[in-house]
This record gives structure tokens, C-alpha cells and sequence, in this order.
């Protein structure tokens, strides 16, 4: 598509059944009721100029420039602050309003350099447009901008500047700031001419501020005077494909605007229904790592990990991981082999990596990172409501009353969510945070959790069954629509499990740390509360009793009744782009494609007529199933797409040992990434930029990812598999990601209404899609469950067999960071490293007191599986005995020092609880030593002397 700008109706939209019909211009319009002038006026498809409204903040009224006539009303009042009412008349050119708007625009020019031709906004400049639009030829005044002149514009922030001669300090940037993205980082200093658009404190610039750098200012900005870097260097772009972000899982939608074959920048796409044209400081600005000068683009082989990397043809590399494969397969049978998906890449391509596995090695080894994340809500959703993903939209929490948020910290993980939940709260609605840290979400800007429920870290079952108690005992629990929606025998087994005595908040506080009253206060708040939301991630999930967790929160849903309609729910925060897809796309190796068994013959029938093959009846291994067999000899060859095991997943010696068994290591990614140490093949991968396909993100809705630029290895990823599996044999003929989605949708009953032409209207629906649901499903379980009635488990709290003692006396739990992404690899490959250049280890002022060390100080890590050094916070935000890190920097590789402890149902490894001891270092520990020297072997490539 070529370039033109996204349609800002100047108001935001007004969600009423109400309809009203007024005439502008002539011009019939009907438009709910509430909704401004202004707005009328642009969906009639006429303009009415302005500088400080724009449609993702509220009206605001002081520009004076969509001034309007309505017929009986005395003035010319502000179209943006005007409702249009029934048979309204209003004219929006007029002498009158022409002569108004010239002087209101000679006041706003006045006060603003005219170096149109030399500006980076050129032909991109509202002020420059507006002007236009009310005949301003020249102005009267002095220039009166010499109170801005000799300003230093202000380059801190990696990703933009803040020019302040150019602000017309219309106040776009501190509304949405505030309104949009929830900082409230942004003020107004001073009156008049002298009015200046401030990032906090007078020695604060915008990177030493409490701006996130999510980009919203810019955005909003009308001018040049918050401008991206990228634009000044690059220039206007002159084309726009809009895509789906390929960082977290809420799935935001942009515009990706182009020159050429060169991004210029990502503006987050207003008509994307999972961010409403907002971004996060990652979706915005961090998608450098696509041209980093690391990048690997040509495919590399070597014999033995020791040998250094050989740069070879896409023929030579295909050929050589495909003897590899078949000369395993024949010696050490079909389940020698296995593989490992991406929730990184799109649901084609991951769709053709399990059959890969599947019908082209003939095993069922396959598996995925949601192993070591989201596995565990699989499995508890499954059990309790029948389908294994999150029940609501997006946008049921603006029905939200209350919601119960437990081991989640969505402002840095999932921060276009964290503003809607911000948002919420400051509209009224009600948090209860259940975390061992004090995140945001307890106390930031204009809001406030009505409770704090500092757990122990391994005790979410306890306190979850605690507030159980309180709701049944106390005659809390929504009986009417637990006999109507659930099984009442079952129910009744889990209300006398939870009325134990010892279930309740008085003892389990030992257990748990919380203080008794403050859970009787949050159960009961959830309970009576009206609309109660549970949204909870990996510090749910990450834990020997991960999936009893994931039950426990079911049954507090359905206790409640807190199911099947908006405003309610249990919502996975899902932590990769395509976590989700990765595991409707049958990336367990016990299930196929839509959660189905590997073992029910109908189901394995179905695949088999399709793909021509024999399946293996029996489930393959997971994980680390796959490392353990690789050790023991009979696991001999794995294919990893897009997934970074070796600093991903636990227990890093045991991963490195097993990697280091295997015959062949085939790695597919964008880098020499710390797993592709251990690798004997290196397929380069593409970016997100380069494909086309689908992701699906944590609230099921399926969004297209469109190819902006030429993959710079040559081929988008589902093309290398292909060739992969067609040098094997497979016989695959696919030419466009289209046909696999159809192939999906015949071969998986929730994906049966989706097809290309669907996802590329943009459409954006949420799984299932299908005959029931032809336009998806946003709300799930609303007329039952889909298992047919809600089953309650009872969830008996098991004590973690980690335990502290006096040689690791502290518990030390993981997780991420705003600015940086899982690994790291992408991000660290950006300007995102200014905020967060390091893992940090968090400690309480008494543990580090206790240790005599301080901020900054370099700490040895230490747990019973390994060490590592890092540098220390010294912060109240973690409680007393606990310590947090980040695990985003390979230099620390934190999963040295986790265990190999895992979820009872699922493997899912227990991050979230290793004891530790800390003490002050002076240095590297010898395994990061020892690491350092591996990675720069492992790294080196052959040159290979240019013909003569």
C-alpha cells in the first residue's frame, strides 16, 4: 500500500447503543450519542481543523481552532467539546470561522520557527497542514519564538528528541502520557510564551525521566518537536504494511512505514484490536536487531562443535543436515530424532516444524518453549474448563471491578495491557496484587492495589486455597451458578477441602507470610466486589505446583462465578508473541494440532489421510526428556527453530551436557544465539519483517504478519523447513503460507473458519472459528464450559522440595524487565541496552546490611546446581529472604544456578524458588570464565579467501 497517515477523527470513540443523526455541512451523519462534533464531522468525511485534540486522548478545548457554528446556540463553541445531539445543524466553514481560525493560527506560527523545507516532520506536520486548511498566507506579529531560541534539543532517549522550538505546547504529549500510557511523565512547566513541555524535575531529561519510552508522546506530538531519530536521518516514509508485533504476547498491531527496502519507523496501528494504537518502548523502537551487524545470513556447517563454522550454500547445508537425520534414523530409529518449535515464529511455520518431526523423522519428539512457561495452563485449564487458553478479550477489562492479578507484572512484561489495567484502575476499578515484589501495579502514578499479598515465593496454592476458605465459609461462593454451570459432587469435595482448618488464612500465614486479615479483606473484595478478572503469568506457572496453581485459580473463577461473560475470566499473560499458536499448532508431543491426543486412532486417522504417513501412536519426549535421553545415549539429533534452550531453560550444565551428547544440532535463528554452540548445522532465519503468516496472541486472536522487506538469508522460515523436509523426502509443495493455514483449518476444528483472504482484511479473530463461531470467539464459556460442566480440583498445598537452610538461606526468584526481551537476543541488540545493560540481583536494605554490600557492589550467586557473579540493587521492592534477577544477558546466564525441579504435571521447571546464598565477589565465578572461553570457540567462522 502506498503512504498515507492513519485517519485521526480528533476524539476518541464512543461505545452507546444511542444513536443520534445531525447535519454538518449539509451533510446527514448518525453517530452513537456522546460523541463529539468534531468526530461527527471526520466520520461524515469532512475536516474541521485542530492542533490539541487527536482521537486517543480525551477533548481537551484550548487550541480554539475547530471552533463551530450550530444553528440556535449563541458563540462558536468547540467542536471537540460539543456532543452532537439530535438534529444538531452545524456549519463548519463560515467568514466568521475564517477569520477566527487565522488569528488563532497566526498566534500558534508566531511562536514557531519557519524552517518548513529543512524539518524532518516536512509534509508530515499537522501545524503545517492546519495552516493550510484555514488560508493562513502570512502572519502579523513578530516572531516572538526567541524565548525557544538557543534551546539545546534534547538527544538523551535513544529512539527520539525533543526539539523545544519547534512545541507548540498544545499538551498532546502530557494527555497522552497520562491518559494513554499511564506514566504521567510528562508536564507543563510555565506560563504563555515561556510554557515548555517538561520530563520531570528541571535536571531530568527525557532518559534520566520516568518515561518508558513507549512512543505515545511522539505520536501525539502534531510537530517536529518530539521527533523519531530514525525519521531525521531517514527521511518521510513513503509506504506502510501493517503487521503484528513479534515481542510479547499481547500482539500489538503497525504500521511498518517504509523506504524502499529501509524501515523508517513502527507506528502502532489504531485499528488493531489488541493495542488500540498504543506501543511498548520494544514493538516501537527496538526492531534494529533486523540489520545488526551479528545477524548470521548464510548458512554454516561443521563436523564437530569444536571445528570452527564453515560458510556453505543453502544446497550444502540442507544436504548435510538431511544425511545427518537419515543416517541417525537408520541406525538409531525414528525416535533418535526430535525438535523444538518457536513461539517466535508464525503458526504456519511451527505447524510445519511438528509435522516435520512428526511424518518426516517419524517420531513424536516434539516440544516447545511454552514447556518452560505456559505449559501448566495447558494442562489446568484443560482439566477444569476444557480448552487451554484464556478466556476473555483485551477489552473486557474495562468491565473489570476487581481484578486479582498473582504472579504477573504486566506494566514490564506485557505493558500495552499494564496501561489498560492502569487505566481501569483509575477509572474506579479495584487490584489485588499477589507477588513477592512490590511491582508497579501496588503503588505508581494516580493509582494503588487495594491489597498486597507479599507471598513466600512456592506458596501460590496456599494463599489462593486461604482465600478459598474465606469465600466458602464465609457464604461468598456464587451457588446459583456453580449448580447450574459446574459439577455440584465435585464442588461440594472442594468446599470441604478448602474449610479445613487448616486451610485458612490464620494458618497458613506461617506458611505463606501474608498476614491473615489482609487475605480475609482481598477474598472477600473478589468476591462481592461485581466483576472479578484473574490474570496471572509465569511466577503462577513457573513452579513444582505450577498446574495446581493454574486449577486452584479456576476454582476461585468459578467459585465466584466469574466466567463466561466480560469483565470476568482467567487470563493467561502469555510470554512470547506466539506462545499460543505454538501450542494450538501441536507443538506437545502428546498432541496434535488443537489439543488433541497423539493416541485417539480417530484423531491420528485424520492426520494421517492428509499427510500420507503412519504416525507414531505413542506420545515423544518433552524437553527435558530429550536432554536426559541425549546423556543416556539413545537421543541423537534435534532441529531447533527460533528457540534458545541453552540460556532459556534450567539448569544450564544439564542442558549444555545433553546438547554436547548429540550427533548433530541443527539450529535455526537469526544469531549464533548460546544454544548454536553446541550446533553442527546453522540455518539462518528471518525476522518478522520478512515473512508473511499468522501469530496468535494471548487472548486467541489470530493476526496477520505480512512481509515489509526480501528475507535477508533468502528464504522466510517455513520456506528452510520445507527444504529441510523435502531433502529427507516429504515431498512438500507449499509456495505461500496461505495454503498451510488452510491445511490447519481442514485439520483443526477451532482454525476451520480461517483462511488467508480472512486474516489479510484484517479481520483479527479469536479462536474458535468455526461454524458455531463464524466471526470467533471473543468471550469464552459463556452459555457453558466447553468441557461441559466446570470441574473443581482439589489442589492440596505441597510444600516445594527446595528448601532453604544455612548454606543457601535466601530464595531467589526470576524475571523480566520493561526495556529487555526474554534472552535478550533481539533486544540487546538495540538501543534498548542505555536502560538495562546488565542482570541486576534485587535485595532487601537487612540481607545486603547482613552482607555488608551496597548498590553496585559485584556478588557471587550461588545455589546448589551452580554461580555466577552480578552486580546488586539494594531495593525494598523484594521482601526480606528474597532476591530477583533478570535472566536477559548470557555474560550471567542466571538458569546456571536454577534446578532441575519442575511442575508435578508438565515438566514446567521451577524458576521461581531456588534457595541461594549471596556474598560479596570480587570477579567472574571459573563457569563463567569457562563459558566465555566456549562461547568465543564456538563462535569463530572460516574465512574463505576471495577468488582471484
Amino acid at each position: 500500500m502506498g503512504y498515507e497517515p492513519q485517519q485521526d477523527f480528533g476524539t476518541p470513540e464512543v461505545q452507546s447503543e444511542e444513536q443520534v443523526t445531525l447535519t454538518i455541512d449539509g451533510r446527514a451523519v448518525t453517530v452513537p450519542a456522546g460523541t463529539s462534533v468534531m468526530r461527527a464531522a471526520s466520520v461524515a468525511g469532512g475536516h474541521i481543523p485542530k492542533l490539541c485534540a487527536t482521537d486517543n486522548v480525551k477533548a481537551f478545548g484550548s487550541c480554539r481552532l475547530c471552533l463551530v457554528e450550530i444553528e440556535g446556540a449563541r458563540g462558536t463553541p468547540a467542536s471537540c467539546t460539543t456532543p452532537a445531539a439530535d438534529g444538531m445543524v452545524v456549519k463548519t466553514q463560515t467568514p466568521r470561522l475564517e477569520k477566527l481560525r487565522k488569528g488563532v493560527m497566526e498566534l500558534y506560527i508566531s511562536d514557531h520557527p519557519l524552517d518548513c523545507l529543512t524539518c524532518s516532520a516536512n509534509n508530515d506536520c499537522e501545524l503545517q497542514d492546519e495552516a493550510a486548511a484555514v488560508g493562513l498566507r502570512d502572519v502579523r506579529y513578530g516572531y516572538e519564538g526567541k524565548n525557544h531560541l538557543g534551546t539545546t534539543p534534547d538527544k538523551s532517549n535513544p529512539y527520539f528528541s525533543f526539539a523545544a522550538d519547534k512545541c507548540i505546547v498544545c499538551s498532546r504529549c502530557v494527555r497522552a502520557c497520562g491518559e494513554v500510557q499511564g506514566t504521567f511523565a510528562l508536564t507543563v512547566d510555565g506560563r504563555g510564551f515561556a510554557s515548555v513541555i517538561s520530563a520531570g524535575q528541571s535536571e531530568d531529561n527525557f532518559l534520566s525521566s520516568e518515561c518508558v519510552s513507549c512512543g505515545a508522546c511522539v505520536q501525539a506530538c502534531p510537530t517536529s518537536a518530539l521527533m523519531e531519530k530514525s525519521v531525521t536521518v531517514i527521511g518521510k516514509p513513503e509506504r506502510a504494511v501493517v503487521t503484528t508485533c513479534a515481542y510479547c504476547g499481547v500482539g500489538c498491531a503497525f504500521r511498518a512505514e517504509m523506504k524502499g527496502e529501509q524501515l523508517v519507523r513502527m507506528v502502532p496501528w489504531k485499528d488493531g484490536k489488541a493495542n488500540h494504537g498504543h506501543s511498548c518502548v520494544k514493538g516501537r523502537f527496538a526492531w534494529g536487531y533486523a540489520n545488526h551487524k551479528d545477524r548470521i545470513t548464510k548458512p554454516m556447517v561443521r563436523e564437530k562443535i569444536t571445528d570452527p563454522w564453515r560458510e556453505v550454500s543453502w544446497d550444502e547445508a540442507i544436504g548435510f543436515a538431511a544425511d545427518k537425520i537419515k543416517t541417525i534414523k537408520a541406525e538409531h530409529g525414528a525416535r533418535a530424532l526430535g525438535g523444538i518449535t518457536s513461539s517466535r515464529c508464525t503458526n504456519e511455520e511451527t505447524f510445519l516444524v511438528q509435522k516435520l518431526i512428526r511424518a518426516g523423522f517419524g517420531s513424536n519428539n516434539t516440544d516447545t518453549c511454552a514447556r518452560v512457561c505456559h505449559s501448566p495452563t495447558g494442562f489446568g485449564l484443560s482439566t477444569t474448563f476444557g480448552t487451554s487458553a484464556g478466556t476473555q478479550n483485551f477489552d473486557s477489562a474495562e468491565k473489570t471491578d476487581v481484578f486479582l492479578l498473582i504472579g504477573a507484572n504486566p506494566t514490564d512484561a506485557h505493558p500495552v495491557f499494564g496501561s489498560r489495567m492502569k487505566k481501569r484502575l483509575r477509572e474506579g476499578g479495584k487490584i489485588i496484587v499477589v507477588d513477592p515484589r512490590r511491582i508497579d501495579l501496588v503503588k505508581s502514578p494516580h493509582i494503588e492495589a487495594a491489597h498486597h499479598l507479599p507471598l513466600q515465593p512456592g506458596t501460590n496454592v496456599a494463599v489462593l486455597t486461604s482465600i478459598a476458605h474465606v469465600i466458602v465459609t464465609e457464604g461468598l461462593a456464587a451457588e446459583d451458578f456453580i449448580r447450574e454451570r459446574c459439577d455440584w459432587d465435585e464442588y461440594q469435595d472442594w468446599a470441604r477441602f478448602v474449610s479445613q482448618e487448616k486451610n485458612s488464612p490464620e494458618f497458613l500465614e506461617a506458611v505463606t507470610r501474608v498476614p491473615a486479615e489482609t487475605v480475609r479483606e482481598a477474598a472477600r473484595l473478589f468476591a462481592t466486589g461485581g466483576n472479578g478478572a484473574i490474570y496471572y503469568g509465569l511466577g503462577v506457572t513457573e513452579h513444582s505446583q505450577g498446574s495446581s496453581t493454574v486449577m486452584a485459580i479456576a476454582n476461585l473463577a468459578m467459585a465466584t462465578g466469574n466466567i463466561g461473560r466480560e469483565g470476568v475470566g482467567v487470563n493467561p499473560l502469555r510470554g512470547q508473541n506466539n506462545v499460543q499458536g505454538a501450542c494450538d499448532m501441536g507443538s506437545f508431543p502428546h498432541e496434535l494440532p488443537g489439543y488433541r491426543h497423539i493416541s485417539q486412532p480417530d484423531v491420528r486417522e485424520l492426520f494421517e489421510n492428509d499427510w500420507g504417513v503412519k504416525l507414531d501412536p505413542e506420545p515423544g519426549l518433552r524437553i527435558p526428556n530429550m536432554l536426559d535421553a541425549a546423556v543416556d545415549g539413545s537421543f541423537k539429533a534435534i532441529y531447533i527453530q527460533g528457540e534458545d534452550i541453552l540460556q532459556s531453560d534450567p539448569d544450564t550444565k544439564h542442558v549444555s551436557a545433553g546438547l554436547a551428547a548429540m550427533d548433530c544440532v541443527i539450529v535455526h535463528d537469526l544469531f549464533l544465539n548460546e544454544t548454536a554452540h553446541y550446533a553442527h548445522v546453522f540455518l539462518p532465519g528471518s525476522t518478522f519483517l520478512e515473512k508473511n503468516g499468522t501469530f496468535t496472541n494471548a487472548e486467541r486472536r489470530v493476526q496477520a504478519v505480512r512481509k515489509v522487506m526480501e528475507p535477508a538469508n533468502g528464504y522466510e522460515d517455513w520456506e528452510v523447513t520445507q527444504l529441510l523436509a523435502n531433502a529427507i523426502g516429504c515431498e512438500w509443495s507449499y509456495t505461500h503460507p496461505g495454503q498451510i493455514l488452510d491445511e490447519i483449518a481442514r485439520l483443526t476444528p477451532g482454525f476451520a473458519g480461517l483462511n488467508w483472504d480472512r486474516v489479510d482484511a484484517n479481520e483479527q479473530l479469536q479462536w474458535p472459528v468455526n461454524d458455531k463461531a463464524p466471526q470467533g470467539s471473543p468471550i469464552m464459556h459463556v452459555d457453558g464450559f466447553v468441557r461441559g460442566k466446570g470441574k473443581f480440583v482439589v489442589t492440596e498445598y505441597v510444600p516445594t522440595d527446595e528448601k532453604t537452610g544455612p548454606r543457601f538461606p535466601l530464595l531467589l526468584t526470576t524475571g523480566r524487565i520493561l526495556s529487555q526481551y526474554n534472552v535478550g537476543a533481539q533486544t540487546r541488540r538495540t538501543g534498548n541496552n542505555v536502560w538495562h545493560e546488565e542482570d541486576i540481583l534485587e535485595m532487601h536494605p537487612t540481607d545486603a546490611e547482613n552482607r555488608m554490600v551496597s548498590t553496585g557492589d559485584f556478588v557471587k550467586l550461588a545455589s546448589r546446581s551452580g554461580e555466577t557473579t552480578l552486580r546488586v540493587l539494594v531495593t525494598d521492592r523484594v521482601a526480606p529472604g528474597v532476591v530477583y534477577t533478570t535472566f536477559h544477558h548470557p555474560n550471567t546466564q542466571a538458569n546456571v544456578v536454577t534446578t532441575d525441579n519442575s511442575d508435578w504435571a508438565t515438566n514446567c521447571p521451577e524458576y521461581k524458588v531456588t534457595a541461594v546464598q549471596v556474598t560479596p565477589s570480587n570477579g567472574p565465578t571459573e563457569w563463567q570464565e569457562d563459558y566465555a572461553d566456549l562461547a568465543a570457540m564456538a563462535r569463530r567462522i572460516e574465512t574463505v579467501e576471495p577468488a582471484e
